[in-house]
């Protein structure tokens, strides 16, 4: 297998707060460095390209530049909206001669050797192929809806008057879903590099979500493995606690201090 690696790290990171939240610190390594040095171990892993904030490149350069030069990772310019045009762009700057490509979460730094073992190995036999953790809570089906606060309560209404009866927005369950047969999908997803080149020549992209949802519009069967509950995406700060935890890394105060510590 020559498999090219393929991170997505445009995104505006909305849930975090104003921070950076690849730049957060992982045991003296940036977010999106443990997440590239996850790919750089194994000897099948031939190319790494990073699509970064197309408004903010330069800066995202600067920052990273010089460490992903030395795991031999190229940067290019990833999409203003969606993810699939930064993993667009990014397929454009991988070299030819692959037979695989892999799309991995910039905010998963924690996938375990073992994960990528059973993604990688799976695809020498299947050509779409996705980690999916089974689904074990409650999940439910809800919609916005209006609520008074005291619409039953004659006593808080006699007090309050109309002030008693505002009514706040909330949201309201509409139905219960069967998790039978359903998983959370994660990332490595990896493929067949020509199914997927030719997956986002020809597929509707609008509104896809992760690359699975380009290849099954071909009409290609998409492989599931068992995934890793650990293998979390970082999306808040709580998420970041546990990544750390996760990897038996101490956070300090210095860590959170700046998200740009790796400047």
């Amino acid at each position: 297998m020559r498999v090219g690696v393929i991170i997505p790290a445009a995104g505006q990171s909305r849930r975090f707060g104003d921070l950076d939240k690849l730049a957060q610190d992982l045991g003296g390594r940036a977010v999106l460095l443990r997440t590239v040095e996850l790919f750089t171990k194994r000897d099948d892993v031939v190319a790494i390209v990073i699509a970064g904030p197309p408004d903010d490149l330069e800066n995202f350069k600067t920052r990273y530049g010089p460490a992903l030069s030395f795991h031999g990772a190229k940067i290019v310019a990833g999409g203003r909206v969606d993810r699939w045009e930064s993993v667009r762009n990014a397929l454009a700057a991988l070299p030819d001669d692959l037979t695989h490509i892999a799309i991995h979460d910039a905010a998963r730094p924690c996938a375990s050797v073992d994960l990528l073992a059973r993604v990688f190995d799976a695809a020498k036999v299947a050509s779409a192929v996705i980690p999916g953790v089974t689904v074990t809570s409650t999940l439910k089906r809800v919609s916005e809806t209006t609520v008074s606060a005291a619409e039953d309560d004659a006593v808080a209404s006699a007090i309050l008057g109309d002030f008693g009866m505002q009514a706040t927005r909330g949201r309201a369950v509409t139905a219960t879903i069967d998790r039978e047969n359903l998983v959370l999908a994660q990332t490595p997803q990896i493929f067949d590099a020509a199914l997927l080149r030719r997956a986002y020549a020809s597929a509707n992209l609008a509104g896809t979500t992760d690359d699975a949802s380009v290849v099954e519009q071909l009409g290609e069967t998409v492989v599931v493995v068992e995934g890793d509950s650990r293998n979390l995406k970082i999306t808040t700060q709580d998420d970041l606690a546990l990544a750390r935890a996760i990897m038996g890394i101490k956070s300090s105060s210095s860590s959170q201090s700046s998200s740009y510590r790796f400047e």
